[in-house]
């Protein structure tokens, strides 16, 4: 045989054994194993940090790995950030899923960031208390969460206090310079102003009465905080009471500290965090998947056990202790003052630059 003919044997050779291993059943990659789904898909998700992370990473996003042979990558940060990030992606997401505070999801969807939810996938959306949903299924609530006023018990007792009563309660002389408030850049914070309007004959429409009442507040406080935790403020001493949200009370009642909390007479609002899909988002099908995996009864259990949460999923049971520390079952949820964030969010600037400089300015 010639040299030119055992070439091309060995070239046609190579070609056969080369077809054989594509056609074959095993490709070299464990990317299949498990549930046998996977397509190489990762889904992105921007989500709160602290103990939300931590139980999500934990529970459920390995459970949502596993069902749909995927990947999730969590994205790290608060509303603020994330609405940030979505906006500069406008043109070209990344996200796919984003949770959000009620407000700044409303501004998400003003600024045409999310993608309406499919009810055929996001099937538990029959099953969800109308506080927590949009009137055009852009985003839905997965928690139910109240802005009360939170107060440490061991200094009231010492001091001989009553427990609060009313959001006018914070202007009281008694506690100059012990009060670290929520500021206005954050949701209690535009809670707090809110429920001083309500509590003097005002409301959304007629904020006036909360300027008012919180420029009297304002004389009691050593500072305003912009991050939405004031954990440090009360395990240091620095506040003895504020206006804070019930998830964020228990949590930190539940390591032990004599905290309190409070539904003052003139009622609470309700601060819902949301999952929404994000327009255009890369894995919308799978967004979609997942937001539908986060109502589910399952997954609410969670939120309302480990972060105290109420279940917006009506056919969520609670037993025991959790069920005097969240919103739970319709009679509690009707309860909650909503906030209409579409007009909140077209003053909001206005409130803003009137309380950094009426109110928050000497702090």
């Amino acid at each position: 045989m010639s040299l030119k003919k055992k070439a091309y044997l060995i070239v046609l050779l190579c070609l056969l054994l080369v077809t054989a291993a594509g056609c074959s059943g095993k490709t070299g990659s464990s990317a299949d194993e498990g549930s046998g789904k996977s397509d190489g898909k990762t889904l992105v998700l921007a989500a709160y940090g602290g103990s939300y992370e931590q139980k999500m990473k934990e529970v459920l996003i390995p459970k949502f790995e596993k069902e749909h042979g995927v990947k999730v990558k969590y994205i790290t940060g608060s509303s603020v950030d994330t609405l940030s990030k979505l906006q500069a992606q406008k043109d070209n997401p990344q996200i796919d899923v984003a949770f959000l505070d009620d407000g700044p999801q409303a501004q998400a969807k003003a600024f045409g960031l999310l993608a309406p939810l499919d009810e055929s996938v996001v099937t538990n959306l029959a099953n969800i208390y109308d506080i927590a949903k949009d009137k055009d299924n852009i985003g839905v609530g997965f928690g139910i969460i109240s802005t009360g006023l939170a107060y440490n018990k061991d200094v009231f007792e010492q001091n001989g206090w009553e427990p609060p009563t009313s959001w006018n309660d914070l202007a009281d002389p008694k506690f100059k310079g012990k009060l670290v408030l929520p500021s206005i850049a954050n949701t209690y914070g535009v809670h707090l102003l809110l429920m001083t309007a309500i509590a003097n004959g005002g409301s959304e429409e007629n904020i006036e009465p909360g300027f008012e009442k919180m420029k009297e507040i304002a004389q009691n406080a050593i500072t305003f905080d912009k991050t939405a935790d004031v954990s440090n403020y009360f395990l240091q001493g620095q506040t003895v009471a504020s206006a804070w949200g019930s998830s964020r009370v228990f949590t930190l009642q539940d390591s032990g500290f004599p905290i309190e909390y409070v539904i003052p007479e003139e009622g609470v609002p309700a601060l819902m965090p949301t999952v929404s899909v994000i327009k255009d988002a890369p894995n919308a099908d799978l967004a979609q998947e997942f937001v539908n995996f986060v109502l589910d009864e399952e997954a609410q259990l969670l939120f309302a056990n480990s972060l105290f949460d109420g279940p917006v999923n009506k056919n969520v049971k609670l037993e025991g202790d959790i069920v005097d520390k969240v919103a739970y079952g319709e009679e509690e949820i009707a309860k909650l003052i909503k906030v209409d964030w579409e007009t909140v969010n077209a003053k909001r600037a206005e409130w803003t630059e009137r309380a950094n400089k009426e109110i928050e300015v000497a702090h």
